[in-house]
């Protein structure tokens, strides 16, 4: 099968809401649980449902498999890259993202640690001064890193702001 994001949607998540006195774990939706018990009764927990050993609701569980699914990383990435600024960078790497070039870097947090542990600036053969002063000038950002044959593309997006692209040499 060829890549595509048509083939490469992801089954929706949802979060585990624990009914502790049935133990049952539920989906939790939108201000309750997707089989419609309140989330008020319930214990939310970090995990997705259907993670743990505690047994699933079964009207919870047709619920997800029913769930439409959701689009990739890669397209998600790519949605976000189309704001970037027009340019041969930006079309190889969208050109990538539509090939299915694997994601090897998908956080957010302070700049200044993303600029210390993961930008890797000295490393960029293009885009080196977009991405400093976007890392220097923002409090938070989102730092993506994409593996392919002619490089390896660094994104990175303020909170709020267009992203900015480079590339490592490859």
């Amino acid at each position: 099968m060829t890549w595509s994001f048509a083939t490469a949607r992801v089954p929706a998540t949802f979060a585990a809401a624990i009914d502790e006195q049935a133990n049952i774990e539920h989906a939790a939706g939108d201000g309750q649980t997707l089989c419609g018990l309140d989330l008020a009764r319930m214990e939310i927990y970090r995990h997705l449902f259907g993670g743990r050993s505690t047994p699933n609701c079964p009207d919870c569980a047709a619920a997800v498999a029913a769930a439409p699914t959701e689009p990739s990383y890669q397209e998600r990435l790519h949605d976000r890259v189309l704001a970037a600024e027009p340019s041969r960078l930006r079309d190889d790497l969208l050109a990538a993202l539509r090939g299915g070039a694997e994601l090897r870097l998908g956080i957010n947090g302070p700049a200044a640690g993303i600029t210390r542990h993961y930008a890797q600036l000295d490393r960029l053969a293009e885009g080196r001064e977009t991405l400093a002063a976007a890392l220097s000038t923002a409090t938070r950002v989102i730092i993506n890193e994409v593996v392919d044959g002619g490089g390896d593309f660094v994104v990175v997006q303020a909170d709020g702001a267009p992203p900015v692209l480079g590339r490592r040499s490859a």
